[in-house]
């Protein structure tokens, strides 16, 4: 019989030792890859090229907000190109105006920049901060240790972790880390140079570590009398990951107070797109208008294509309650990390974070986990997770991050945690 439809090229075959032959020549070697082959996802699961099937609680670390191939998305990418892709930021248009919108009402008065990526708002951030402090000669931001702010420049200067640093000496001037949590660390370190902090809600590739209630408090009372921006990176713990838009907003829920808490400025990106290339960042009401007309900008940021799918998932998210499902969800699966926890001590010490941005604390010095010595732990325990069709996402030496969709049913979860118990029982003997 005639083929419709040609065959597909050999490369589309399942053929994992080609697409990896393809990477080996021609793509630049930046990344440690596991040795994963994908070719397509639905919902909470993606496929590799062999057919095999992984439930994807790595969620593309932390983008992934309504998982894969989900219609909401499509849609609006379809529809919105058959109007318009692209304008420069020299035009308005309806789109960016209304998620702008739309992030102001879920965090408080101010404006919002739109760009790309992540490192890419928290570098307006950078900005920012220079320009607030500019007259006055100050022009230091002081970050914390096991912070992650990006891969740039500006970024790795900022970011609290030896590694990422190592061969691009020199830094970027006007950078300083301090304890994370540590409230008198941050006073002691403030020099007339300063003009800001720089903090994560929750700490993600330094290993799912929580700001505390007084922490956040103590540094808003600080950087007031100080006269020093708070500043926010949210881009992995915020967008609904915590059970509230941003994680400042869980954490001091409860807290008297707490209602009335806003930083200066945030970062976003990852969820904001579901997997589309959008970054923003947000600025409280008196510093919005620092960044004047031509102080900043980008080519793409901000387009009426990214726009338009940042506003469908905000729709969906709001329309479906995936706040609620990620606490509730959330709690789920955390209790069974805990019972985890206290049933094989010897493979998981604790449980860290909040909602869908939860840290498996490994012991230390894991018996019979099989694969090279020299090599993190972490990315260990993750290669048997992926032998058990589990995709999950290594933070540092002993943390393994849960980042998964939004949307995460009880049953997927329920159907992780059996994963997760089988490896636990292996290695436990």
């Amino acid at each position: 019989m005639k083929e419709i439809v040609p065959s597909p090229p050999p490369v589309v075959r399942n053929e994992a030792a080609a697409v990896q032959a393809l990477f080996q020549q021609h793509v630049v070697p930046s990344y440690g890859r596991f040795d994963l082959v994908l070719s397509h996802g639905l919902g909470a699961y993606v496929y590799d090229v062999a057919g095999k099937r992984y439930l994807d609680l790595g969620g593309g670390i932390a983008v992934s907000s309504l998982g894969h191939a989900h219609p909401a998305i499509t849609e609006a990418l379809v529809e919105q190109s058959r109007k318009l892709v692209h304008v420069s930021n020299y035009y308005y248009h309806e789109p960016q105006g209304r998620l702008a919108q739309a992030l102001v009402q879920l965090i408080g008065p101010g404006k919002c920049f739109f760009c790309n990526s992540g490192v890419e708002a928290n570098e307006g951030l950078f900005k920012l901060a220079r320009k607030f402090g500019h007259d006055e000669g100050r022009f230091e931001i002081l970050s914390t240790l096991n912070s992650f702010h990006g891969r740039t420049l500006a970024g790795i200067s900022a970011t609290g972790q030896d590694k990422v640093k190592k061969g691009f000496e020199p830094l970027v001037p006007g950078f300083r880390q301090v304890p994370f949590n540590d409230l008198q660390a941050v006073r002691d370190a403030i020099s007339p140079a300063t003009v800001a902090i720089l903090i994560e809600g929750i700490q993600g590739e330094g290993g799912v570590t929580p700001a505390t209630p007084e922490y956040l408090l103590g540094l808003r009372q600080l950087c007031d009398e100080k006269k020093l921006l708070l500043l926010m990176d949210s881009v992995q713990c915020g967008h609904f990951r915590s059970g509230r838009f941003q994680s400042f907003q869980r954490i001091l829920e409860a807290v008297p107070g707490g209602q009335d808490f806003l930083p200066d400025a945030i970062s976003m990106a990852k969820s904001l797109g579901g997997g589309y290339p959008i970054g923003a960042f947000w600025v409280r009401a008196p510093y919005a208008d620092l960044l004047g007309p031509g102080t900043h900008g980008t080519t793409y940021g901000g387009s009426p294509l990214a726009c338009a799918v940042a506003l469908r998932i905000l729709e969906v998210i709001q329309r479906e309650n995936l706040a609620d499902n990620v606490r509730k969800v959330g709690d789920y699966l955390r209790q069974g990390l805990e019972a985890l926890a206290r049933k094989y001590p010897a493979v998981v010490r604790s449980i860290r974070g909040l909602g869908f941005m939860l840290g498996i604390e490994l012991a230390p010095n894991i018996q019979n986990l099989p694969g090279d010595a020299s090599k993190m732990q972490s990315s260990r325990f993750v290669n048997m997770l992926h032998a058990n069709s589990l995709l999950a996402i290594p933070a540092g030496p002993d943390i393994v991050r849960l980042l998964p969709p939004l949307n995460l049913r009880r049953s997927e979860a329920e159907e992780g945690l059996s994963i997760l118990e089988i490896v636990a029982s292996r290695l436990a003997g």
